[in-house]
C-alpha cells in the first residue's frame, strides 16, 4: 500500500554514493533556513561558508576544488532531515529557472498525438490509440530529430494528413521548451506533488533534469517529475500552463549529481529513469524510459535553451522529457491511467537516486510560499548576503 512514511537514505542515495559528488539543499532548524549541502558518508556537509545558494555555487569556476573541502561544518545525519529531527529536504535548486522540453521520445510523441486527437478525453484514447500506432508510431521508431529522415516521415506524414503539432517539436529541428515551474517553487524529495482537482486524466512524467550553468555548461542532473494534466493539454496545446504549472506540480531531487571521473555525459546518455506508482487501493504501475531512445541530444536540448538569443544568468534546470507515457487501465477497461490521491511515484535511477512523492490535491498540498523575496531576507538575516 502507498502509506506515507518517513524516508530512509539508504533508500534515496545512487547505488555508487560513495563515489557520487551529491549537492543537496535542506531547510536547517539548526541554522534557521534553507543550505546548500554536500552528501558524504551519510551526512550532509554545509556549503553556505562557499555560497549561500545553490545557483551561486554552480556558477563558481572553481567548484569541484571547493567541495574538495574537509573541513566543511556537519549538519547531522541525512536521515535527521528525513524524519524531521533536524530540519527537512528541499528541492536541490533555487535560483534556476525551470524549463522542460516536451515530446523527446517516439512513445510520447505518439501520446500526445493520442491527447491532441481525443481532445482530452480518455474514453477515445484507446480507440485513437489503435488507429495511430500501426502508423505513426512505426514511421518514429529511430528518428533523429531534425534530420534529413525526420524530414522524409514528416512529408509522408504530411501526405497521409497525419501531421500534427507534436510530430513537429518531436521530430522537427526545433525542440518545444517551455517554463515548467517558478524558481524556488519545485518541491523536493518526500513532498507531496499536486494533481489539480478539475483534472480526470494525469500521470506523472519521470525524467532525467540537467542542471546547467549560465554559461550554458553542462554540470550535472537530477530526476524531476514533470506532472501532467492529459486532460487539460489535450483540450488544446495553449493550455500547457494551465496543465504544467500549478502547486506543487514539479518535483525534483533528491538530489545534484555533478560529472565527474565517475559520472560522465556518456554515463548520463546511458540511463535508464524506471517509474513505479503504487495506490491505496492496491494498484501498481512500473515502467522504464531508457535515455538512448531519445530524439535529441543533451547537448542539443540544452543549446536549444541556453543561447546568444536567450540568457538565464541564474542558470537553469532543464527536464528532458519522458518516454514512459501510462496506458495501464486503472478506473475501467479502455480508460488508460490516471492518478488517485495517496498514489505513491518513485521515479529512481542507479546512478541519480530515488525520487519518491506522494500525490494529493493541488489545493491541499502545502501553499509556496517561500519565494525569491523570502530567501534574500532569510539570508540577510542570517549574515549570508554576501555569499549569494
Amino acid at each position: 500500500m502507498a502509506s506515507q512514511q518517513p524516508l530512509q537514505a539508504s533508500v534515496l542515495l545512487p547505488d555508487d554514493a560513495d563515489c557520487a559528488m551529491l549537492l543537496g539543499r535542506v531547510w536547517s532548524d539548526a541554522q534557521g533556513g534553507p543550505c546548500p549541502v554536500l552528501v558524504r558518508g551519510g551526512h550532509l556537509f554545509d556549503l553556505t561558508g562557499i555560497a549561500a545558494t545553490i545557483s551561486g555555487l554552480l556558477e563558481r569556476s572553481d567548484l569541484h576544488q571547493a567541495l574538495a573541502n574537509t573541513d566543511l561544518p556537519d549538519l547531522g545525519a541525512l536521515d535527521a532531515f528525513l524524519d524531521g529531527s533536524a530540519g527537512r529536504l528541499l528541492a536541490p535548486v533555487d535560483l534556476q529557472a525551470i524549463k522542460a522540453a516536451g515530446v523527446t521520445f517516439a512513445d510520447s510523441m505518439l501520446e500526445r498525438v493520442i491527447e491532441e486527437q481525443a481532445r482530452g478525453d480518455s474514453s477515445r484514447a484507446q480507440e485513437v490509440r489503435a488507429r495511430l500506432a500501426p502508423v505513426i508510431g512505426e514511421n518514429l521508431r529511430g528518428v533523429q530529430a531534425g534530420s534529413e529522415k525526420a524530414g522524409r516521415v514528416k512529408a509522408l506524414l504530411q501526405e497521409m494528413g497525419m501531421w500534427s503539432q507534436y510530430l513537429e517539436v518531436g521530430i522537427g529541428p526545433d525542440a518545444e521548451i517551455f517554463t515548467k515551474a517558478q524558481p524556488m517553487s519545485a518541491v523536493g524529495c518526500g513532498d507531496k506533488v499536486g494533481i489539480h482537482p478539475m483534472s480526470e486524466w494525469n500521470n506523472p512524467e519521470p525524467e532525467v533534469v540537467l542542471v546547467i550553468r549560465s554559461d550554458g555548461t553542462i554540470l550535472g542532473a537530477t530526476l524531476g517529475n514533470d506532472v501532467n494534466l492529459r486532460d487539460v493539454e489535450g483540450r488544446s496545446a495553449l493550455l500547457l500552463g494551465k496543465a504544467k504549472d500549478n502547486n506543487a506540480s514539479c518535483a525534483l531531487g533528491p538530489f545534484i549529481r555533478l560529472f565527474d571521473e565517475d559520472f560522465t555525459p556518456g554515463d548520463l546518455e546511458n540511463t535508464v529513469v524506471s517509474l513505479r506508482v503504487e495506490g491505496e487501493d492496491g494498484f501498481v504501475m512500473t515502467g522504464e524510459s531508457p535515455m538512448q531512445a531519445i530524439s535529441r541530444t543533451p547537448a542539443d536540448l540544452a543549446g536549444q535553451l541556453l543561447n546568444r538569443s536567450h540568457q538565464y544568468p541564474d542558470g537553469a534546470v532543464l527536464f528532458m522529457g519522458t518516454m514512459f507515457a501510462p496506458v495501464k487501465d486503472r478506473r475501467g477497461e479502455g480508460q488508460g491511467f490516471t492518478h488517485e490521491i495517496g498514489d505513491r511515484v518513485e521515479i529512481a535511477s542507479p546512478r541519480l537516486g530515488r525520487l519518491i512523492n506522494w500525490v494529493d490535491r493541488t489545493d491541499r498540498c502545502p501553499e509556496w510560499q517561500f519565494g525569491t523575496l523570502a530567501l534574500m531576507r532569510n539570508l540577510f538575516e542570517r549574515g549570508l548576503g554576501e555569499r549569494i
